[in-house]
This record gives structure tokens, C-alpha cells and sequence, in this order.
């Protein structure tokens, strides 16, 4: 039997299968098709039962990640959505929190609201903070909204009550009446979204829930046919956020909770590979063609946040910290207004893609400039099935980038690397240095399909000693589909001062959302041995905006002294202090439910037969043409050390190991890469 897990990306979508008898894996890229992405897996698909010859019904576990609906909100390309919300609320949206991004730049102007004004509308109700109700819900003026909004062609319908995380009954109620009235229309209620206070973001991950909806459910819809024409009737899962993984229907429920799903796959796949080889201290570093994304991973546990933006747009659900910039192997390089040199983050993604790719592209990318530059060649990409034209990549960068700034072709190809470099130097020491890491700590963990052809440089820009590029890097996140966990989070605000009276009613709430936590693990077939769950509660210092995350080791048998123990050791490693004597609140009561996957990220390196060193050719580096062995990773003996400049090619990716570094492979089939003593 064999498990399969894939990931669309925004120039490539990327597949591994694992034989779950023999624990063998099996690799596979191909373009993304960004007008329907579900095309693209097909074609994978139909690689592995065609042409490898795997039976479809031999498929016990189809997994998935995919970035459509983070795609469609950066592209505006969800559906006409509407906003029934409490009667003085409708411009929440719009108010937002009076936050800029950058102090001084005043050409910053913030995105319009995903609901136009005229389709929120008001409706009298409310409760009060504590969930009484002050006015009951007017169901006259649900009804008249509703019609409103089937007049106005919504497709989508968001409803936000002012207090309803506290109880969601005039939600409910409202949901009845405008399904009534709108019987096709998606319907996302904030209280079962996002059940916490904190309205804008409460709003605006539930208005962004309904509007990607519709689309999200016609692309699974057809993401199924694809699969059953294929004969695999394997219900499929997709990761979302957290790392974790969760059914199709659930997906059709909540799609905003996959807007790092595969961003978050590689992380969780990173972490198993790097305990694997002896690190637990790790920077995943994963360069796609359109991205760079970074995360930290402290003694073998990724990083978790429960906020960040989207195209600008507040999303608050639990989800692994990963700082997303624009720099990829397709981030275009151009002369900013001033006459710069800038390197993205506009990328020519799949279509038209690099200038050597010969689709159309006309301006330059970092692509370009490692074929420019000897570290990519014609027969590199995919094993050769992908052809470039790196005289096309010269002329681009001579006419657009070096002429204009009287630099050489391979003075301005090296400028749009170190800029690139530096720029994903930036997004690292973010989640590192910034937060009160030492990055000497910790491995670069390089994956993606360009990780590697960065990683050392990387490592140099940023003081990093050591990095770890694993076994087909460029499929790295569709390996960490298969060794997700089946997830989900449960979520209560409930804000107390934290005391030992107050205590008991905390662990009592946490116990009852035990219940909802084993239920959703049943119905999602995880079964009981298997289930794990864990207890975080949210709190700050009185008189603090924002909170910290304090993981409860015993769940709800935790007392309350353990409690403020770990709450100070939160607040000291988020900003490097704590204040005695300061009372405490408690904000938000989390539950994380997990059932195991069945796949662990154990593996070993078979030497393919031959002469690992399959050619030699000249390869820029610092200002000088060096002559620079090219190797076959297959080929490679575990253990023999290889002194840069050297470049390692497989299918999936290039490492480049740079002048001043060794590498070599290990017993897992990871290789390392070394500053030289």
C-alpha cells in the first residue's frame, strides 16, 4: 500500500510516495496550473498510476496542501459576500485598529474591506460581555437583510454579532433565516470561525472564511472527480495552519485555516528530519518560486502564533509561525524609481515563469541569474524534463539590469543574489534573533526548490554554522503531509484574573471542551489509543494589550502554581522580563486535538551505483570563474566529505555547497553542510 501527499505551489506542485511495506519513496514535480490547480495533480497523479505503474486503489492516504485560498485573497478573487452584523457595527471592517504598518509612509494606504459597505448591514441584538442578552434578536430584520442580499446576488454570507463568542444563539438563529432565504449561500458564523473576542479580527476571519467559501468548495469538488476518474477513492485530507491535518468537509466548513497549509507542512516535515539527524534546534528555510519562508524550531516543537495578514487582511486561527516574504526562485529583479537594483517581491510564478523557461517571460529573476552564473544548467531542472535557455537569461539581465547600471553580466547577476540573500537574512534573524534566539543555536534546515542554491549563503549572511538540506528537498512539504497528524483547535475567551479561586472554573471549561475535542477526534476516525491533546491558556499582566502562550504540562489536573510558573517563563523568553506581584489574566482557553500519523521521518541513504562525480564546469563565486565539480546526490558514499566549491544536483533541487564549506551524507540520507575549520 502507499501513502501519497502533495503540494501546490505557485510554480510547482510537488509529490511524494512512500510504500508503506518497504518504506520506500518516490518523487515527482511538475508546473502548478494556477487557473485550476487540481489540473496540475492530476498530472501528478496520473505520473505514478501511468507511468511508475502504481495501482489506484493500492492509495490508503491521499493528503494535500494548497495556498488557494491564501491565492484568493491576495488576488481578490472570491465571491460577492455580505456582513450581517449588530446594529452599530458595520464598519468594523473598516476601522480596523488605527495600526500602520510603517510610521512614516504616508503612500501606505490600507486594502478595502473584502465586504463593500452597502451589502453590511445591521440588525438589532445584543448580549453583553458576560453573554446576557440586552436586546433579543430582531428575526424581521435577519429576514429583510437577507432578501437584500439575494436581491444584491451575494454569494456569501458572513454573520458577526458583537458578543456572540460568549454564546452564539442569535448567530445560530440568524444563520436559520438567511439559509432560509438564501438556500445555495455559503454561510460562515463568527462563533464557530473564530469564538473569541476581539471583533475586528473575529470579523475579518470570518468575512475572509465566506468569501474564498464557494470557490474553495468548486475546487475540492473538482479536485474529487480528478481523483475518482482516477479510480482512487481514497477520501483525501488537506493540512491546514497548525501542521495538523483535517477532512475534506471540514475544509468546506473553515478554508481560512489552510492559508499556510503548506507552508506548515514543511515545517512539520523539517522538524521530524532534523531530530531524525541529532538537531532539534532548527531555521526551516523553504524557498519555492515564489516565496521564502521561515520558521523556528526549539527543542524538536515548531513555533505557533495565532495571528498574521494576508494581502494585509487580519487572520487570527492557531497556525505555526512562519514569516512569508516575496523572494523565490521566480522574484523578478529590476531598477526601483531611484535607478536600485531590487529583487522582488513581484515573481513570475509558473506562467510566464524565469526568461529561460521560454514562456513568454521578459524580465529577469533569480533564476536567471544562477544560470547566468554556472550554478544552474540546461539539464538541471527536473532531471533534464525541463529545458532553459540560459543565453535568453544573459541577454535579459544584460539589457535590463547590467548596461543600465554600467555593471558586467556577472556582476549584476551576483548583485541579484546577495540582495535576495540579504533579504531572506532579514526574514530569519525575525523569527530568530528578534524574538531572543542566538542563531548560532540553531541549523539552517534548507529545503524547496531553491533552498539549497541559497542555504550557504544564507548561512554565511546570517552566522549560521551548520545546514541540513534533506533527501529531495524540493518535495520537502509534500513529505511533511505524510507525517502530519490529523488536527484541530478549540477555542474559549473567557477574560479572568488569575487566582486560585478562579482556577477550578478554568479547568472546568477545559474539561468540557475535552468533550468537543474527542468527539470531532471520532467523527474524523482517529481512534482512542491514538488521541493526544493539549492545553494552552493565553495570558498577559494586567493592563497589557496582548498575550503570551502558556502550555499546560498536565492538561487539567494542572494546578494553578505550575500555571504562573510557565506564565513567567513565557513572558520572560517573549520580552525578556517578568513583573512580580502583577496580577494575571487569563484571556483565551485553548484545546489542540491530534490523532498520530502512521508514517515516521526514519529513512536511510541507498547509494545508487556510479561515479558520483558526473562533470566538471565553470561556476561564478565572489568575483571569480571557478572550476567546480558537479555530483550526483545518489551517488554519493555516507560520510565522504565534499570541499566547496562543489555543486550537488538531484531531481527536485541544486545545493550549491560555496568556497569555505564541506558537505557530506549521513545515515538518514541528510546531507550536512559545514563551515571548514
Amino acid at each position: 500500500m502507499y501513502r501519497i501527499g502533495f503540494d501546490v505551489g505557485g510554480t510547482f506542485t510537488d509529490f511524494t510516495a512512500i510504500d508503506t511495506t518497504t518504506g520506500q519513496t518516490r518523487h515527482f514535480k511538475t508546473s502548478s496550473t494556477p487557473d485550476d490547480p487540481s489540473e496540475a495533480i492530476e498530472t501528478g497523479l496520473r505520473h505514478f498510476v501511468e507511468q511508475v505503474g502504481l495501482a489506484p486503489a493500492d492509495f490508503e492516504f491521499i493528503g494535500h496542501g494548497t495556498t488557494v485560498a491564501t491565492n484568493m485573497v491576495i488576488e481578490r478573487r472570491g465571491v460577492p459576500t455580505g456582513l450581517v452584523t449588530t446594529r452599530g457595527c458595520r464598519d468594523v471592517l473598516e476601522i480596523g485598529r488605527q495600526t500602520r504598518p510603517h510610521l512614516y509612509d504616508y503612500a501606505i494606504t490600507k486594502p478595502l474591506p473584502l465586504v463593500d459597505r452597502y451589502m453590511a448591514l445591521e440588525v438589532t441584538e445584543r448580549l453583553d460581555a458576560d453573554g446576557n442578552v440586552l436586546k433579543a434578536l430582531d428575526e424581521a430584520e435577519v429576514r429583510a437583510a437577507a432578501e437584500a442580499m439575494r436581491d444584491a446576488g451575494m454569494q456569501a454570507v458572513a454573520i458577526c454579532f458583537l458578543h456572540s463568542y460568549r454564546d452564539p444563539v442569535h448567530e445560530i438563529r440568524a444563520a436559520e433565516i438567511v439559509r432560509e432565504v438564501l438556500p445555495n449561500a455559503y454561510v460562515s458564523l463568527s462563533s464557530e470561525v473564530l469564538p473569541e473576542y476581539r471583533e475586528f479580527e473575529r470579523f475579518s476571519t470570518t468575512v475572509i472564511n465566506a468569501y474564498v467559501g464557494p470557490r474553495m468548495d468548486r475546487y475540492l469538488a473538482r479536485f474529487a472527480q480528478r481523483l475518482h476518474s482516477l479510480g482512487m477513492m481514497t477520501a483525501p485530507r488537506t493540512i491546514h495552519s497548525n501542521g495538523g491535518l483535517m477532512s475534506v468537509d471540514t475544509v468546506r466548513a473553515f478554508p481560512v485555516r489552510t492559508c499556510l497549509s503548506g507552508p506548515a507542512a514543511g515545517v512539520v516535515g523539517a522538524a521530524q528530519v532534523a531530530a531524525a539527524s541529532g538537531h532539534s534546534n532548527i531555521v526551516t528555510f523553504d524557498v519555492g518560486g515564489t516565496s521564502t519562508d521561515v520558521s523556528l524550531v526549539l527543542e524538536g516543537r515548531p513555533a505557533f502564533t495565532t495571528s498574521r495578514l494576508v494581502a494585509d487582511y487580519p487572520i487570527r486561527t492557531p497556525m505555526l509561525d512562519i514569516n512569508v516574504i516575496g523572494a523565490g526562485g521566480g522574484s523578478i529583479a529590476g531598477l526601483d524609481d531611484a535607478g536600485a537594483l531590487k529583487v522582488g517581491p513581484r515573481s513570475a510564478g509558473a506562467h510566464p515563469g524565469p526568461v529561460a523557461y521560454g514562456r513568454g517571460g521578459t524580465e529577469p529573476t533569480t533564476t536567471d541569474a544562477n544560470l547566468v552564473l554556472g550554478r544552474l544548467s540546461s539539464d538541471t531542472l527536473l532531471s533534464g524534463r525541463m529545458t532553459v535557455d540560459a543565453e535568453a537569461a544573459r541577454r535579459a539581465i544584460d539589457e535590463r539590469i547590467a548596461t543600465p547600471l554600467g555593471l558586467s553580466v556577472e556582476e549584476a547577476a551576483l548583485g541579484i543574489l546577495r540582495i535576495a540573500v540579504a533579504n531572506m537574512g532579514r526574514a530569519i534573524r525575525a523569527v530568530s534573533t528578534e524574538k531572543g534566539h542566538r542563531l548560532s543555536d540553531f541549523a539552517l534546515f534548507s529545503y524547496g526548490g531553491a533552498g539549497p542554491l541559497f542555504s550557504a549563503a544564507v548561512a554565511k549572511e546570517t552566522g549560521i554554522q551548520t545546514v541540513l538540506v534533506p533527501a529531495q528537498p524540493g518535495t520537502m512539504c509534500a513529505r511533511g503531509i505524510l507525517l502530519s497528524d490529523v488536527s484541530f483547535d478549540f477555542v474559549r475567551t473567557g477574560v479572568v484574573t488569575a487566582t486560585v479561586g478562579a482556577w477550578d472554573a478554568i479547568r472546568s471549561t477545559f474539561t468540557g471542551m475535552t468533550g468537543e475535542g474527542i468527539d470531532w477526534l471520532a467523527g474524523e476516525g482517529v481512534a482512542e489509543e491514538g488521541r493526544s491533546l493539549t492545553y494552552v491558556a493565553d495570558a498577559r499582566y494586567d493592563g497589557q494589550n496582548h498575550e503570551v502562550r502558556v502550555e499546560l504540562p498536565q492538561g487539567t489536573q494542572t494546578d494553578f502554581a505550575t500555571f504562573m510558573d510557565g506564565f513567567r517563563a513565557a513572558h520572560r523568553q517573549e520580552y525578556g522580563y517578568d513583573i512580580d506581584g502583577r496580577p494575571v489574566e487569563v484571556v483565551n482557553l485553548r484545546l489542540s486535538v491530534k490523532g498520530p500519523s502512521t508514517i515516521r521521518a526514519e529513512s536511510r541513504h541507498e547509494v545508487e551505483p556510479g561515479d558520483p562525480l558526473i562533470g566538471r564546469r565553470q561556476v561564478y563565486f565572489d568575483g571569480d570563474w571557478l572550476e567546480t565539480p558537479i555530483y550526483r546526490r545518489a551517488r554519493l558514499a555516507i560520510g565522504a566529505p565534499i570541499a566547496g566549491p562543489a555543486i550537488i544536483q538531484e531531481m527536485s533541487s541544486t545545493t550549491i555547497v560555496e568556497p569555505g564549506f564541506t558537505a557530506h551524507i549521513d545515515m538518514t540520507g541528510t546531507m550536512i553542510l559545514e563551515v571548514s575549520k
